[in-house]
């Protein structure tokens, strides 16, 4: 049994009812979790045979990276009990956030409308694939197909290689933290207006506000970008460049870095080269500008190269493995691998939180609960008896 840390920081007055499953809203909640807030995390009843969308193992990598930090309740929301149980909990909850397909909410009674009328106060998540209204409303929301779909696997991969998906759900985790930012904003403003609301984010909202400049560029100047392979898309040279023992990133678009790359290459005579001195001639000769930088490049490792760089003022860095990437001094100074001890998987860490406030510290306290680990905790809590409890279990509505 590991023993549950008091809840503190910034956002531990306020309690959360999380119905989320699968990423995007996880995300969201994982965020106020370690904030202090006390989140209670409802799944269906084992017994049932109901799926909630987790996947993958409990005990997994991305099941225990997601879930730190709440606790854990089951419901039956097949059964009017477990409903009225829910209703008890959103009733004292500042927060409620789902991802259920758009429809589900209403069927079941517990949309923001619904609830609103015993607690106004509610702040109300819903994060869906395409809106809660619309002519997709209906269409089951992925990632891959909100990254396609938001224009980012356009603009993603080699040049005429096909589209390509990012290697991390990106519009899943962006939709979760956009919502988080959407609640954050409502509880602010519940403090003016006493009143909470609905925030509404959906994956393809979320990619397309993350193509940012990209978007941008179609938008202003009816530009519609392409895919760059590891070129930037509009400052030139910053890419990938091979060396004897692998490959690194080099940024040097703005002219006075370009300047520092070639002295510091030694590559002066890049410097001469008319088709080179400047931004854009340098976008209109990229291959012939990377070929040119690659020779020197690869005469040297990846670490010599990135000391030559850095001394040299120099924008550059390694590629790194997964492994690599936590080994990383700089990695290992910022904390980002947080500790852990889980009662099954024993000492081990999960990804931090990548923002720091400078009084009241975010806190890994308690890893992934077991499925309905505090169950009888958080119906005592409500008022019910031990007997009334054992009740519920036996009909499952627990």
């Amino acid at each position: 049994m590991i023993e549950q840390k008091q809840r503190s920081g910034p956002l531990s007055r306020f309690s959360v009812v999380d119905l989320t499953r699968v990423r995007a809203g996880p995300t969201c909640v994982r965020q106020l979790a370690d904030w202090g807030a006390d989140v209670i995390k409802i799944e269906s009843p084992p017994g049932l045979n109901i799926s909630d969308g987790w996947g993958g193992n409990r005990l997994g990598p991305d099941f225990q990276n997601l879930h730190r930090n709440k606790r854990a309740l089951t419901l039956n929301f097949k059964d009017p009990d477990g409903i009225k149980i829910l209703k008890q909990l959103t009733d004292r909850a500042d927060v409620v956030v789902e991802n259920f397909r758009p429809d589900v909410k209403f069927r079941l009674g517990i949309d923001y409308e619904s609830l609103a009328k015993t607690n106004p106060r509610l702040v109300y998540g819903s994060i869906s694939g395409f809106g809660q209204d619309g002519p997709y409303v209906n269409r089951p929301g992925f990632d891959q197909i909100a990254q396609g779909m938001g224009g980012l696997m356009a603009i993603t991969g080699d040049p005429d290689a096909g589209p390509m998906r990012a290697g991390i759900a990106v519009a899943d985790s962006s939709a979760g933290l956009y919502c988080a930012m959407g609640i954050l904003t409502a509880l602010l403003e519940r403090e003016v207006s006493g009143k909470g609301q609905w925030v509404q984010v959906s994956l393809l909202q979320a990619m397309i506000s993350m193509l940012d400049f990209q978007a941008a560029r179609w938008l202003i100047a009816k530009e519609v970008p392409g895919q760059m392979g590891n070129d930037h898309p509009t400052s030139i040279p910053t890419g990938v460049f091979a060396t004897s023992d692998g490959y690194i990133n080099i940024a040097a678009g703005e002219q006075a870095m370009w300047t520092r790359l070639c002295k510091a290459l030694g590559a002066d005579e890049l410097l001469e080269k008319p088709e080179y001195a400047n931004g854009k001639l340098r976008s209109q000769n990229r291959k012939e500008c990377n070929a040119d930088l690659s020779r020197y490049t690869k005469t040297k490792s990846s670490k010599a190269w990135t000391e030559i760089l850095e001394k040299g003022g120099v924008a550059s860095g390694p590629i790194y493995k997964m492994n690599e990437v936590f080994d990383d001094p700089q990695v290992k100074h910022l904390g980002m691998a947080a500790s852990i001890k889980h009662p099954q998987l024993g000492d081990t860490a999960v990804v931090n939180q990548p923002f720091a406030l400078s009084r009241t510290p975010s806190e890994i306290r308690t890893p992934t609960a077991d499925i309905g680990q505090h169950t009888g905790e958080i119906l005592n809590g409500l008022g019910y008896s031990d007997d009334q409890i054992a009740d519920l279990r036996k009909r499952m509505v627990v």
